[in-house]
């Protein structure tokens, strides 16, 4: 079903036969927090290498024309030296989605990962292996680890996206992934005694029941919603407010969920604009349900929402 409909969007470049790889990420490694001790030109190598590394792979048995790789940007900051080859960082993951007949692309994901802890020689391979994703050194494998879990996570909702359920296969990749990840000194966001809001509960949560009607509102938000918009604004946006209604009925169920944060984390600026062109009452029925689910930016969606 994806690319049936991403064949009808791009369809001068979907005639190209030739397959790529699902990704088309832009990769950037800053170190600027490190100072003039440090030799940078470490992570320039290591800036090409995972893109190589992501870029280059299958991560998929499904043939992507170049039109229909995924954007994707993915930005390591790294914050700290820990001595013999190790860093600290954190990782800006950033994915979209196109929308049908818009020439426009949708937030699918926007998160932050402040828990990156790994270890890198200079012009040592990147390796990744399904089946034992710890090498001898958990160090070494946890910023690979780390790269595929969120590469799982990105392909999983974009698959969601555009078929109902259609990423449940990769959150179950993205499980293996924490179920069998590096574990040492210093390496955090695996485990569910970590504080609330890291790996663990993103997966947890993407394939908890608790949270299976999200996977409706990832389908319906962009299939029945933006996708629709060109040919029924009025029609589309609707189909954004019963989603609303779906996300405010998990959050009954579980307040302040990290899924339902995460979603809002790549949505909010896009609801502002979508609601923004709505009729007085349904703008104002909107802003309330936001102010609810997005506690952060309640008060940008009083105001600009009146």
């Amino acid at each position: 079903m994806r690319k049936l409909f991403l064949s009808s969007l791009c369809l001068v470049l979907c005639c190209l036969q030739a397959e790529a790889q699902e990704l088309r990420a832009n990769v950037s490694v800053q170190a600027a927090q490190l100072g003039t001790s440090t030799d940078k030109r470490v992570f320039t190598t290591l800036q090409g290498a995972l893109a190589e590394f992501i870029n280059n792979r299958r991560w998929t048995d499904d043939a992507f024309t170049p039109a229909e790789r995924i954007e994707c940007n993915f930005l390591l900051n790294v914050t700290q030296s820990l001595g013999n080859n190790t860093y600290k960082a954190s990782l800006t993951i950033q994915a979209t989605r196109p929308v049908y007949n818009a020439g426009y692309t949708t937030s699918i994901l926007n998160t932050q990962d402040n828990n990156i802890v790994f270890k890198y020689v200079e012009f040592q391979p990147l390796e990744f292996n399904e089946q034992r994703i710890v090498s001898n050194d958990p160090l070494v494998s946890n910023l690979t680890a780390s790269l595929a879990y969120y590469i799982y996570i990105i392909l999983g909702l974009d698959y969601d996206s555009f078929a109902p359920r259609g990423g449940d296969n990769f959150f179950k990749k993205a499980l293996n992934i924490v179920n069998n990840a590096p574990d040492g000194k210093d390496i955090a966001g695996w485990k569910a005694f970590e504080g609330n809001r890291n790996r663990y509960w993103l997966q947890d949560n993407l394939l908890n029941v608790k949270f299976s009607r999200f996977h409706d509102v990832m389908y319906q938000y962009h299939r029945q919603g933006l996708d629709q918009m060109y040919d029924d604004e009025n029609k589309g946006r609707t189909a954004i407010m019963n989603c609303l209604s779906m996300l405010m009925a998990i959050h009954e169920d579980v307040p302040n969920s990290m899924l339902v944060q995460v979603f809002f984390n790549a949505k909010s600026e896009e609801l502002l604009k979508l609601f923004s062109k709505a009729p007085p009452q349904e703008k104002q029925r909107a802003a309330q349900m936001l102010a609810v689910l997005d506690v952060p930016n309640a008060n940008k969606y009083q105001q600009q929402l009146r």
